[in-house]
């Protein structure tokens, strides 16, 4: 019965491609797979497909387009299919007459544990936030933005040395199986459901994943130095952390930070400095440490405006800091 259902997929970038991968090889009915159009990307700007489109092609699925989910005739289309359930993995926000279509309705994968971080940003944000656990959840899509009822919830760690790019990908995984479970239980009839509001209402804190553009990325080095290396983390690889650093030559040139790690004393506590935050710390061959309110954070990798990524001690081969100025 479960393997009969009719499965509209829809998702666009990489961390939906396990979820629909796994419902193929499970044997389940995929009848169409809707994904973002192509677009031009990279230096060229040569029309790309979407990592979802990729692997729905190469596995013979039937992929949609729609630059409006409101066109009567892609709605027309959709409906043609007779879906039973949609399953909703990084797409963007459906219209009623979508997700009201299928009979057993339309759920979506959310990288948190829902109420917390409702928005575009979860996994960023959880580390940038310093959190050491987050998530994935499964919700009934309904007229707002990650607020439906919960099905389902798996419960992640976030290691000391995790970026946005090792959670991404372990969310990812964790994600697909939970996509799986929640399939499963629908198409059994079993499937409980938790009310968010019912959690909000116990939580003494909900927090916010808002979508992180350029400007929220330049590094205040007058915060605290854990603080900072949680936004650096929290960033990397993709958008990235950055700052404003100069040259002995008189440069200013905007850097990326991808790793940085905390500096201590043998009792353990954060190097202090007199210098003000933002202040330069470097032997010019095999550290660059940078002040913050409280010590030093030491940066080790990080990518110059047209460069590539290097580690610290290539990047000090090639550019020479004013020592003792600030980064900003």
């Amino acid at each position: 019965m479960e393997k009969s259902l009719k499965i509209v997929f829809m998702g666009t970038p990489h961390f939906a491609v396990p979820s629909l991968d796994l419902l193929v090889k499970s044997g389940y009915t995929v009848v169409a797979v809707i994904t973002a159009p192509d677009k031009p990307a990279g230096r060229g700007r040569m029309i790309s497909s979407s990592p979802v489109k990729e692997y729905a092609l190469k596995n013979n699925l039937n992929v949609l387009q729609p630059t409006n989910l409101k066109d009567p005739a892609f709605i027309q289309f959709l409906e043609s299919f007779h879906a039973d359930l949609q399953v909703v993995v990084a797409f963007r926000m459906l219209p009623d007459v979508i997700w009201k279509m299928p009979r057993l309705g339309t759920f979506n994968l959310h990288a948190s544990l829902l109420p917390q971080y409702r928005g575009a940003a979860p996994i960023n944000r959880a580390i940038m936030n310093g959190e050491t656990e987050t998530g994935v959840t499964t919700f009934f899509i309904n007229e707002n933005i990650d607020t439906g009822s919960i099905i389902f919830t798996e419960r992640i760690k976030i290691e000391d040395n995790d970026t946005a790019g090792s959670l991404h990908d372990r969310l990812m995984y964790a994600g697909a199986q939970l996509v799986l479970k929640t399939i499963e239980t629908i198409a059994g009839g079993h499937v409980t459901i938790v009310s968010q509001e019912l959690l909000i209402s116990k939580t003494p804190e909900i927090k916010t994943a808002p979508k992180i553009f350029k400007e929220d990325c330049r590094i205040d080095w007058h915060r605290k130095t854990r603080d900072i290396h949680n936004f650096i983390r929290g960033l990397s690889p993709f958008p990235a952390a950055f700052t404003t650093i100069h040259s002995i030559s008189g440069e200013s040139l905007n850097v990326k930070i991808y790793a940085s790690s905390l500096t201590f004393d043998v009792e353990k506590n954060f190097i202090s400095t007199d210098y003000n935050p933002g202040t330069i710390h470097t032997d010019q061959k095999t550290f660059l440490h940078v002040s913050c309110a409280d010590g030093l954070i030491s940066i080790r990798e990080l990518q110059l405006e047209g460069k590539r990524r290097m580690d610290v001690k290539e990047f000090l081969k090639g550019f020479k800091l004013h020592k003792y100025r600030k980064a900003e």
